[in-house]
C-alpha cells in the first residue's frame, strides 16, 4: 500500500497515518479535506506529503475516510465509485449500522471494511495527531466476511502491525455496545459541564476550586460537538436506551440520599468498585 489517501485529517486520520508512515516511510500520503486550511496545516505537520481531490482516488492503494459520520454515510459510496478494484477503503466511525447499511448493495462493497478503532482524545484537528495512539487498542471489524479476502489480509496486517488488536462484531452489535461504554460516557461528560458552569458563574472558583477528578470527568466535554452530534443522531435509539437506564440508576441513588440509608449507597459503591478489575490495563 504505497499511495494512502485520508479523507478528514485530525486527530485519528492524523494518527493512524504517523503510525502508518512510521512502519513504512516510503508511502506516499494524500490529504483531502474541505477546508484547505486543514490540508495547508497537515502539510506542515508533515502528515500528508500532497494534497488532494476525491478525483484522485483512482490512484488509491488505501483510502482512510476519517470524518463525521454522517458525512461518512453521504461519501463512502461516491468513493467507492471513483477507487480501483484494487483499492481499500476504510472508515473510522464511532457507528457503523447507518454507514455498512449505505454500501451494502453497492458493486464494489468488497473494498471497504468497515472499523472502528477505540482509541482517542479530546482534541480534535490535524494538531492533535499523535503517534503511537493505537497501541494495544482495539480495532472493532464489522462485517469483515463482506471485504475481499486480498484486502482483509492486507488491512488486519497493516492493522496489527501499528499495534492495534481486532475485535469482530455485526454492525447492531458494535452500534448497542458502544453506546454504554462510549456515547454514554460522552453524555455524561458535556452534562456535568454544563451543570457546572450553569451553577458556579464565576469561572475562576471553577479553576481554582476542580481536582483531578473532576478535570478527568469532564475531559470529554472538550470533545468535538460536530463530531458527535451525528454519533448521537445515527445511534439514536441505544443512546436513548443507554440514558434511560443511567438516569434511573442516578434516580435511584438520589432517592437513597433522601434516605439516608448510606449502608445502601456504600454498597452501591463497593459493588461497582469491580470495573477496576475489569478495566485493568487500560490507558
Amino acid at each position: 500500500m504505497k499511495n494512502i489517501f485520508v479523507i478528514g485529517i485530525g486527530l485519528i486520520g492524523g494518527s493512524l497515518v504517523k503510525d502508518i508512515k512510521k512502519q513504512d516511510p516510503s508511502v506516499t500520503v494524500y490529504g483531502i479535506d474541505k477546508k484547505d486550511a486543514v490540508l495547508s496545516e497537515a502539510l506542515s505537520l508533515s502528515l500528508i506529503d500532497e494534497k488532494a481531490t476525491l478525483d484522485d482516488l483512482e490512484n488509491a492503494d488505501l483510502v482512510i475516510v476519517s470524518i463525521p459520520v454522517d458525512a461518512t454515510e453521504k461519501l463512502l459510496p461516491v468513493i467507492l465509485n471513483k477507487v480501483n478494484d484494487n483499492a481499500l477503503v476504510v472508515d473510522v466511525g464511532s457507528t457503523k449500522l447507518d454507514i455498512c447499511k449505505a454500501v451494502e448493495n453497492h458493486e464494489k462493497r468488497r473494498n471497504y471494511l468497515a472499523m472502528h478503532p477505540i482509541a482517542g482524545t479530546e482534541f480534535s484537528g490535524p494538531s492533535a495527531a499523535i503517534n503511537d495512539l493505537f497501541v494495544g487498542k482495539t480495532n472493532i471489524i464489522c462485517e469483515v466476511e463482506k471485504t475481499a479476502f486480498k484486502l482483509q489480509e492486507k488491512a488486519l496486517e497493516l492493522f496489527r502491525n501499528i499495534g492495534m488488536r481486532m475485535c469482530y462484531m455485526n454492525p447492531e452489535a458494535h452500534d448497542k455496545h458502544i453506546a454504554y461504554v462510549s456515547h454514554l460516557s460522552h453524555i455524561s461528560s458535556f452534562m456535568l459541564g454544563k451543570t457546572v458552569i450553569e451553577k458556579e458563574k464565576n469561572e475562576r472558583d471553577i479553576f481554582d476550586m476542580a481536582g483531578s477528578g473532576f478535570a478527568s470527568t469532564v475531559r470529554l466535554a472538550k470533545s468535538s460537538p460536530a463530531m458527535w452530534t451525528p454519533i448521537f443522531k445515527q445511534n439514536k435509539a441505544n443512546v436513548i436506551e443507554t440514558l434511560e437506564e443511567y438516569i434511573a440508576n442516578l434516580t435511584q441513588f438520589k432517592e437513597l440520599m433522601k434516605q439516608d440509608n448510606f449502608e445502601a449507597i456504600y454498597n452501591e459503591m463497593e459493588n461497582t468498585n469491580y470495573i477496576k478489575d475489569i478495566l485493568k490495563g487500560i490507558n
